[in-house]
C-alpha cells in the first residue's frame, strides 16, 4: 500500500495546489484505513487542511474528492464524505494489478539492505550463569529473536548479540553452595548442567534464610542478619577469590559455567533462538573498570573515602549510582560500560537496542548518561527496549526460591499439549509418525511464540499454555491450521488440474471480499516497517490474525473449488495462494513456521 499512499498524497498536494493556490507540507495529508462501517478503502482526515481551503470540512472533501477522481483515474472509482473525511475507493484495477504484483514476488514486503543502510545491534538473553532460563527469559529471547528479524527485514542490517553474566555475587552462590552440598554431583542425560546449578542457587537461598532466622532468634536486627549471615560473608570472600585470580575458585567456575553453556545452548535451540556473537562479562569487566578508573582521573565520576567509585546523576534527574565497590569488586553498570566500548569499536553501530525487563529502565537511563559524560557521542543511540514481566496465574515468579516455570519443563509441556490436542481434534491423523512429530513441534512452538508475541512489549503479560495452543481464536495454532488449510486447497487444485495463474490476465472484476483481502496483503510492507520502527513484533502477529479470520470468512462466504467460473476459480486461488505465502513472511518474521498438512 505504500505505493498508492505516495502516489494519493503527491496528488493530494497537486490538488490543493490548484484548488487553493497555496502549497500544503506532505505531514498534513493523513491517509487511514478506512473504518469497516463506511464505503471506501482509504480516508483522507481533511481537518489538517482546513486553514489552507478557508473552508467547511465537507466542503473541502467533496472538492478535494473530485479533483482526486480526475487526477488517480486508474487507481480510483469514488468517493463519499463524511463529515471531515474523504473516504476514497480504490478501483478494481487497481487491485488487480496488485495483487499481480504481490504474486511475483516470493518475498513480497522484505526489503533487502543496502550497502549503506544503518547497523542495529540487539542484545537480547543475557542470562546469569547460575540458573537455567524460565518463561520470564521465554519473553526476552523470543521477543529479542523476533525484532531482529523485523529490522533486518526492514532493511538494516543486524547483529543478535548477547551478554553472558558469568561472574558476580549469583554466580558465587552456586558456586559456594556446590562446594558444600554438592557431593561431587554432576550433569547427566537426566539432570542439564544449567538446572543442576541452578538447583545450588536455591539451595544457597535456603541456607541464607534459615541462618537469617537463627541471628535473629539471637538478637540480631533481621536487616543486618541478612547482611551477617555466614554464608553470604563466604560467597563475598569467593567473589574477591575470583577478582584475585585464585586458581582453585577460577578452576570451579569454569567448570560450572560449561555445564550452564551446554544447558543454554540445548533450550536455544528448542526455542530456535540464536546470536551472532556472544560476550562474556568476565572479559568485559575488567576494561569496564579501567574505563571507570580514567572517568575519576578526569573527574567524571567520584570517588569516595571508603574507595567506591560513584556518578553523580542528580542533575540529570537521577541519584547517584556505584560503579565500583569499596572491595575494588565491580557491578553490572561497570560490565555494561565496558561491553558497550567494545561492539561500539567492533560493529560502529547506528543503533544498540537492549531488549531487557521494565525493572531495569533506570539501570539503562543511568548507562546512557554515564557513556555520555564520558565522552562517547553515540550513548544517544542507545536504546532499552523496556519489556513487560511475565506473570502466572499464581503470582510473580521468583528465580532463587525455585517458584518458576523452566523453559524446558514449559517447551516438554507444550509439546504434550499440542500431541494430545491434534490427537483428540483428529487433525494429524493421515501423517506418518515423523511428521505428526515434526508437526506437534511446530504447533507447540508457535502457540508459545504466538502468545507471548502478540502482546504489546511494554504490557505484563499473564501467561495461559492452555489458552495459547488453542485452534480457534486469537492464537498461533489457529493461523498454522488456516495455512495447512490453503496448502490443502491449493493441492487439491493442482491434482484436479483446476488453476492456471495466467487466467489471472483477464480478469476485470472482483467482489469487495476479494478486493479487502488484496488490500490486507498490500499492507505487509507497511506493517514491517511499522514494527521495526515501534520495535514491536506484537503488531505482525496482530495483523497475522487479521488476515487470517478475513480469509476464513472468504473461504467460508465463496465457493473455491465448487467454483463454476475459471475465472473467478482463479482469482481465488491465486488469493488463497498469496495468503499462505504472507502468512509464512509474516509470521516467519517472529520465528514461527507453518506446516503444509494438519
Amino acid at each position: 500500500m505504500n505505493d498508492i499512499l505516495n502516489h494519493l498524497t503527491s496528488k493530494t498536494l497537486e490538488a490543493i495546489q490548484a484548488l487553493w493556490g497555496q502549497e500544503a507540507e506532505a505531514a498534513q495529508v493523513q491517509f487511514q484505513k478506512t473504518r469497516k462501517e463506511f464505503e471506501g478503502h482509504l480516508t483522507l482526515v481533511v481537518f489538517p487542511l482546513l486553514k489552507i481551503s478557508r473552508a467547511k470540512p465537507e466542503q473541502t472533501a467533496e472538492l478535494l474528492g473530485k479533483a482526486l477522481l480526475e487526477r488517480c483515474a486508474d487507481s480510483l472509482s469514488g468517493f463519499n464524505v463524511i463529515k471531515g473525511f474523504l473516504n476514497l475507493s480504490l478501483s478494481e484495477a487497481y487491485f488487480i494489478q496488485m495483487l499481480r504484483t504481490i504474486a511475483q514476488q516470493d518475498d513480497f514486503g522484505i526489503r533487502q539492505p543496502s550497502q549503506d543502510a544503518p547497523t542495529v545491534l540487539v542484545e537480547y538473553a543475557s542470562p546469569n550463569t547460575n540458573k537455567p532460563l524460565h518463561l520470564g527469559h521465554v519473553r526476552n529471547i523470543l521477543l529479542g529473536n523476533s525484532l531482529a528479524r523485523v529490522l533486518a527485514a526492514a532493511g538494516k542490517h543486524v547483529k543478535k548479540v548477547q551478554v553472558v553474566n558469568d561472574r558476580g555475587i549469583h554466580i558465587c552462590k552456586s558456586m559456594l553452595a556446590y562446594q558444600k552440598f554438592g557431593q561431587g554431583i554432576e550433569p547427566s542425560a537426566e539432570l542439564k548442567g544449567d538446572h543442576l546449578v541452578g538447583r545450588f542457587y536455591v539451595r544457597f537461598d535456603q541456607e541464607h534464610r534459615l541462618q537469617i532466622q537463627q541471628l535473629v532468634e539471637q538478637g540480631m536486627d533481621p536487616k543486618q542478619a541478612k547482611d551477617k549471615a555466614p554464608i553470604l560473608l563466604e560467597a563475598q570472600e569467593m567473589l574477591r577469590q575470583w577478582e584475585a585470580g585464585e586458581p582453585a575458585v577460577r578452576a570451579l567456575w569454569e567448570r560450572m559455567n560449561q555445564w550452564v553453556y551446554q544447558g543454554f545452548d540445548a533450550t536455544y535451540a528448542d526455542y530456535g533462538v540464536d546470536f551472532d556473537k556472544n560476550y562474556y562479562e568476565s572479559q568485559t569487566y575488567e576494561l569496564g573498570k579501567r574505563l571507570v578508573l580514567e572517568a575519576v582521573g578526569q573527574g567524571i565520576l567520584q570517588q569516595k573515602d571508603d574507595g567506591s567509585v560513584w556518578a553523580d546523576l542528580t542533575a540529570d534527574g537521577l541519584d547517584e549510582k556505584v560503579l565500583l565497590r569499596s572491595d575494588g569488586t565491580s557491578v553490572y553498570m561497570t560490565q555494561d560500560i565496558g561491553t558497550a566500548l567494545l561492539r561500539h569499536d567492533e560493529f560502529q553501530f547506528d543503533h544498540m537496542v537492549y531488549v531487557v525487563g521494565n525493572e531495569q529502565e533506570y539501570h539503562f537511563k543511568a548507562l546512557k548518561l554515564i557513556l555520555a559524560k564520558m565522552g562517547h557521542a553515540w550513548a544517544g543511540e542507545l536504546t532499552h527496549l523496556s519489556y513487560g514481566m511475565v506473570e502466572l496465574p499464581e503470582g510473580k515468579m521468583k528465580s532463587r526460591e525455585g517458584k518458576v516455570v523452566d523453559a524446558d519443563d514449559l517447551f516438554q509441556e507444550m509439546l504434550q499439549t499440542a500431541r494430545q490436542t491434534a490427537l483428540e481434534l483428529g487433525k494429524l491423523d493421515e501423517l506418518s509418525p515423523e511428521e505428526q512429530l515434526r508437526t506437534h513441534r511446530m504447533i507447540a512452538l508457535g502457540a508459545v511464540k504466538y502468545f507471548i508475541l502478540k502482546v504489546n512489549p511494554k504490557k505484563t503479560m499473564l501467561f495461559n499454555p492452555a489458552e495459547s495452543i488453542d485452534f480457534n481464536g486469537n492464537t498461533g495454532p489457529f493461523i498454522q491450521y488456516t495455512h495447512a488449510r490453503v496448502s490443502s486447497l491449493l493441492r487439491k487444485a493442482a491434482e484436479r488440474q483446476l488453476w492456471n495463474p495466467e487466467q489471472l490476465a483477464a480478469f476485470e472484476t472482483l467482489s469487495a471480499k476479494e478486493a479487502e483481502l488484496v488490500q490486507l496483503l498490500a499492507e505487509l510492507p507497511a506493517q514491517i516497517q511499522q514494527a521495526a520502527d515501534e520495535f514491536s513484533p506484537a503488531l505482525l502477529a496482530n495483523y497475522c490474525y487479521e488476515l487470517t479470520k478475513t480469509y476464513n470468512q472468504f473461504y467460508n462466504d465463496f465457493p473455491i473449488l465448487r467454483e463454476e467460473n475459471p475465472e473467478s476459480r482463479a482469482l481465488r486461488l491465486l488469493l488463497s495462494a498469496n495468503v499462505a505465502k504472507v502468512l509464512r513472511l509474516a509470521m516467519g518474521l517472529l520465528g514461527i513456521e507453518l506446516p503444509e498438512r494438519m
